[in-house]
């Protein structure tokens, strides 16, 4: 298995949460539907590489251009630009009824709770994203709508050692690989502004900090 020092690092933490969460805990099987909201980040086109690695068609929601065509380029079927069109009813309408997995890649309460909704009956959301300090850890979800629906509600966080073995498999098969997560790689002087751009979720994927990098 090969891959470059800013693939191997970005496999830290979003990267292995993303395949957990995918793989072991929604358990996607290939020909599902699958929403991404928030695909345009780290952890988000890591959901979208691997979902689209099992088969699974792939909807990326993102609220710039820019960042959905990053997800376009890792696999999603579709996009949709959340600052312009619905995306709950986007999502249903090009799923004839909802998702199968939808994730919240992203952790803040619209994203949270339109995961949710883009869901068909008895569908499985996904929770990636941490909340914000704006939510402190609370998002309010519709309650009747999961119940109705029968929906199941997920999480993954960190990935279990023994697990490491079936994503590097992948990754040494050609099937992953993480080095195409990675956007920019910037140096040591650049790393306080790609430090503040995270929390306007300005970067499109991973920024790599070189320290050699001139």
């Amino acid at each position: 298995m090969s891959t470059s020092a800013g693939g191997a690092s970005a496999l830290a933490c979003r990267y292995m949460t993303a395949f957990h969460g995918v793989v072991d805990q929604a358990r996607v099987r290939g020909g599902e539907w699958v929403a991404a909201y928030g695909a345009g980040g780290g952890m988000g086109l890591s959901t979208v590489e691997i979902a689209a690695a099992t088969g699974a068609n792939v909807i990326a929601i993102d609220i710039t251009d820019e960042k959905l065509e990053a997800a376009r380029a890792l696999g999603s079927v579709h996009t949709i630009n959340a600052a312009k069109d619905e995306p709950t009813e986007a999502v249903k309408t090009l799923t004839r009824g909802g998702a199968h997995v939808s994730v919240d890649a992203v952790g803040i309460a619209a994203a949270c709770r339109n995961s949710v909704l883009s869901l068909r009956t008895r569908g499985r959301h996904l929770q990636l994203g941490h909340t914000t300090a704006t939510e402190k850890g609370d998002v309010a979800l519709p309650i009747d709508v999961m119940m109705v629906k029968e929906l199941e509600i997920l999480s993954a966080f960190g990935m279990q050692g023994q697990r490491f073995g079936t994503m590097l498999n992948m990754i040494a098969a050609g099937r992953l690989d993480p080095g195409r997560i990675v956007t920019r790689t910037v140096g040591l002087h650049e790393a306080s502004g790609v430090l503040e751009s995270l929390e306007t979720y300005g970067p499109t994927g991973v920024v790599v900090i070189d320290e050699f990098q001139a």
